[in-house]
Parts: structure tokens; sequence; C-alpha cells
């Protein structure tokens, strides 16, 4: 999973880029001393001249028209047709996981500024907060740099029905006479995570006895009203649990940074100290300090190193990976090897036996660039829950 981790993070800073450089006129290439000021809001910890270099398939430099001896960028026809594959991939279902993200909140609403770090994870379009209002009346609304869902008539019927849930009905619908006459037991409860421990961790005595605990207390859908149960219950951790397992199914790579939790910290009604929750349940989730950041994967999202369930935007970002991997390997000959027909499965393996080393980032990655000022607020209660943590 670290090795997932650093993976997406270096998709992640090109996608942010190729979204920018895609705002300029075709024609003016952007010098990259402009460039150079996304430093910060890319998360980059090399420089971002050095980044553009190293991947020639995504990004052309060429002289600029007035200054020739100052290096500029633009887009290859490559991140052309990958821009359009993304866009194309990302308006499917984008409405339908920010509707749900937003139900998972106590007003129904979240600030801009915090759903932008989670633009990337939740496959939004660059411009979500004009054009869903446009596309969806009535559904969704902005103002004083808030996105509100005003009503979810417009939606599916199951919208405010959870994963594990859909997931139950489904094994249900799908068992078999002799399976639904069997008592219930802790391993095949109702309702139950699915547990994925370390090695040797899920075996000892202990463990499976504090599991067998937890599954038997009821399981509340995170969409539900939680406002009656008491916050220092163990109801009430489990609850906690389920909408941080909803949360993360939402993401297309089943993974997001802490610090986007923490701005929703208050919305969906967690704790202070929060990250306790993903190091008391190693067999739900999994924690890493990978790329100079905390990082929480959804352990049932992935099965030998691959996402159980794809969306069709992760397989264009691994086509964004293989063109990234085919620059670093050919250099300026990368357009040439290129091969961005709907399957690339044997040039992606062609490629997996060489290491590639991916561009470590910061908590600020997510920050898209027009001009948003990350500021950092962060109670005393809060900078207890970074103990440990190994931010850049």
């Amino acid at each position: 999973l670290d090795h997932l981790i650093e993976r997406t993070t270096s998709i992640r800073a090109s996608c942010l880029l190729l979204d920018h450089l895609t705002r300029f006129p075709a024609a003016s290439p952007v010098p990259a001393r402009s460039l150079a000021l996304l430093q910060k809001p890319l998360g980059l910890t090399v420089p971002v001249l050095r980044f553009l270099r190293r991947h020639p398939t995504l990004f052309a430099e060429q002289p600029h028209p007035r200054f020739p001896t100052l290096p500029s960028f633009s887009l290859t026809p490559a991140s052309h047709t990958l821009l359009a594959r993304l866009a194309d991939a990302s308006v499917r279902d984008a409405h339908l996981r920010l509707a749900r993200l937003l139900l998972l909140t106590r007003s129904r609403s979240l600030p801009l500024a915090s759903v932008l770090p989670l633009r990337f994870d939740l496959g939004l379009p660059f411009n979500f907060a004009a054009a869903f209002p446009i596309s969806h009346p009535g559904v969704f609304a902005v103002a004083n740099n808030r996105i509100s869902l005003l009503s979810a008539s417009g939606l599916p019927k199951d919208i405010a029905v959870s994963s594990l849930q859909r997931r139950h009905a489904a094994a249900i619908d799908s068992a078999t006479y002799r399976a639904l006459s069997r008592p219930p037991s802790s391993s095949s409860a109702p309702l139950a995570f699915p547990m994925r421990f370390p090695r040797g961790y899920g075996g000892m005595k202990k463990v499976k006895a504090w599991m067998d605990e937890f599954h038997r207390l009821p399981y509340i859908s995170p969409y539900d009203d939680a406002s009656g149960i008491d916050p220092e219950s163990d109801i009430y951790e489990k609850r906690n649990i389920g909408l941080l397992h909803e949360l993360l199914g939402l993401t297309v790579h089943k993974m997001v940074r802490r610090n986007a939790i923490r701005l929703l910290r208050e919305e969906l009604g967690l704790p202070h100290k929060f990250t306790r929750l993903f190091t008391r349940y190693p067999g739900v989730f999994y924690l890493s300090l990978k790329c100079k950041t905390t990082t929480v994967v959804l352990r049932e999202g992935y099965e030998r190193g691959k996402l159980v369930e794809q969306h069709p935007l992760a397989a264009v970002r691994d086509k964004v990976h293989y063109v990234m991997r085919t620059g670093v390997l050919y250099r300026g000959k990368g357009l040439s090897k290129l091969v961005l027909d709907e399957n690339v499965a044997e040039e992606e393996g062609a490629l997996d036996g060489e290491e590639f080393e991916g561009e470590g980032m910061d908590e600020d990655a997510d920050v898209e660039c027009f001009g948003m000022e990350i500021v950092d607020d962060v109670g005393p209660a809060d900078d207890e829950d970074d103990e440990g943590d190994s931010d850049g």
C-alpha cells in the first residue's frame, strides 16, 4: 500500500499541473518561473522545473516567444488526449459522490475550502462549484463560499444508503437457503466490517475477542442522525468507524489524506483525536506516513495491490501514470513509444519492471492553484493528534 500511495501522489501532482496548464492559450507556453510559484500548492519536494522536465511526455519544453533563454512549457498531444478522457470519466457520477459527502455532514453543506482538498480524491471536475448548481438545479447551491445540498429529490433513491448496507443487501439476495438458515455468528454477522489484519495480528486471541464484541454492537448508518447517541459510548465509536468507512469508500482510490479529513471533522461529528480510530482498527484502515504526509487507506479496497472495484476515472489515471513512466524511461523519445489505445496493459506491464521514483508531496498537494490561500487552523486539541506525523 505504501507503493500505491507513492504512485498516487505522483499522479496527483501531474493532474494538478495539467489542470493548471490547460487554462492557458495553447499558442502561449507558460514560463517555468511562474510555475515555480506552485511549489507549495503542488506539495512537491523537488523543484517544479525538475518535475516538468522529468516527464516530457506530459509537458513539452520550448523557448519563450519573447525571451528565448527562458524555459517554458505547454501540453503535449498525449496530455490533451488524457485531459479529454479525464473530463469524460469524472462527470459520470461525480455529483453523486459530492451529494453523499454532503449528506454525511450535519448541515448538508461544506465550505468550498474544505471540499477542494478532496477534489482529486472524489474525482470532481475543476469547475464543480460553478457547474453543479447549473447542471443540477434545485440539488446544489453555492453561497458565501459554501456548497450546500438543497434536496435529494433529483438523486437516486438509495443515495443515503451506505456501501456496507448495499453490499449486505446484495449478499442476502444472492445467498442460498442453507446459508440463510444458519444462526448468525460473530464472523458472519449482518453489517460486519470486512477485516484484513496485518500478518500475525488478526490471530491474537485478545484481538479476536475484541472484534467479536465490536461486531455485536448495532450498526448505525452514517447518513442517520446520531445526535441522540452518547459521544463517549462504544456505539458512537462504531458509528464513527462506519462514517470513515463510507467516506473512504466514496473516493476513487479508496484513500485520503488525514489533513483533508481534519477540515471536515466538526461537520462530520468526529472527535478531536480521530486519528486514534485508524490505529485502533488496523483491520479496516491502513495508516501510512509515506510521501511526508499521513494517508489513510481502506484495506478492503485493495486486493493484491489492485483496486477491487476500479472506477473508470482510476483506469484513466493509470494511463496518466503509464505516460509519466514512459517519459522517465525514454525521455525525449517517449512520445514515439506511447500507445494510448483502450488496451495498454502490455505497455504498462513492460514498464512495471523498471523502478520509478515518485515525487514526495506535503499536506497541501490537493489545494488547487487558483489563488486560494492555505491557512492552518488547528486548535490545541488537534495539535496533540499530530504527534508522530512527518509533515514536510
